[in-house]
């Protein structure tokens, strides 16, 4: 057994293998868990959660990866939760997404988690909620969740995130595609990844479409097409999610544009900290 107080202590300073002993203590369901969660509780609220949603192949953890680099710029702590599904035949999971941010794997100020989901459905692991209070605990200002490359029936990560964000990329369906219920209505932020391939403006097209008509009546606001990889396209995810977290409760974004600029329009917040 080990000393929970002495741990939730430790990660408090930032010790990552403190955390990490935390967050496999949840994973693997220990008695000690209930425990774990007491201690945490009053620790818990501060950070602000991302969910980095979308099909497999769409960029999630370049992407992610970018967010890092442009969150520690601004002097952010930043913790991220990768989410890799399971074999449904060996049950083992590759734990690769973490590879794509071998860059951060130095920064004190980033730790980096990967999880399997062991056969849970809706996107994320059985124990990404409590993960996530344990990075919060631990003192991240911001957390990031990737989840694994979902179908349109997989939107768990709306319930967890302060802002969702689902990635598209060119070519991956037509209007009729775009209009169907599921994934493509939980977003926050929108964004047409891999942009300099044809048919981004199109897709960007239909889903506007596709968001105007589930929500008449909203403001729009505009962006000028860039690359993920790009500063400029980096400064447009964050200025999304910053905009997205001042506007508060009641309003949510309906919109989607090439360099991730939310369309912001009146209607409910799913989720409050």
């Amino acid at each position: 057994m080990q000393d929970v107080s002495t741990l939730v202590a430790q990660a408090r300073e930032g010790r990552p293998r403190a955390v990490a002993r935390l967050i496999s203590l949840v994973e693997g369901a220990s008695p000690q868990l209930r425990e774990v969660m007491a201690a945490l509780a009053p620790l818990t609220g501060g950070a602000y959660v991302v969910g980095l949603t979308g099909s497999p192949g769409v960029g999630k953890s370049t992407s992610t990866s970018a967010l890092v680099t442009a969150y520690r710029k601004q002097g952010k702590r930043v913790g991220v939760l990768a989410v890799d599904p399971s074999s449904p035949f060996s049950g083992g999971a590759l734990l690769g997404d973490r590879v794509r941010m071998s860059e951060h794997a130095s920064d004190p100020g980033v730790y980096i988690r990967s999880m399997a989901t062991r056969g849970h459905l809706g996107g994320l692991a059985w124990a990404a909620p409590q993960a996530i209070r344990v990075l919060d605990a631990a003192g991240c200002d911001v957390i990031l969740v990737e989840t694994v490359g979902v179908g349109q029936s997989e939107v768990e990560i709306a319930s967890q995130a302060d802002t969702s964000v689902v990635l598209l990329a060119p070519g991956m369906g037509d209007g009729i595609q775009a209009a169907k219920a599921g994934i493509l209505e939980i977003g926050d932020v929108y964004v047409v990844n891999k942009a300099d391939r044809d048919g981004a403006d199109a897709t960007a097209r239909e889903l506007n479409h596709m968001l105007g008509l589930g929500r008449p009546g909203g403001r729009v606001t505009g962006a000028r097409p860039s690359s993920r990889r790009s500063p400029r396209g980096r400064r447009a995810w964050t200025r999304s999610s910053r905009r997205w977290r001042s506007i508060g409760p009641g309003w949510r974004s309906g919109g989607c544009s090439r360099s991730g600029a939310p369309l912001v329009r009146p209607g409910r917040s799913r989720r409050s900290r």
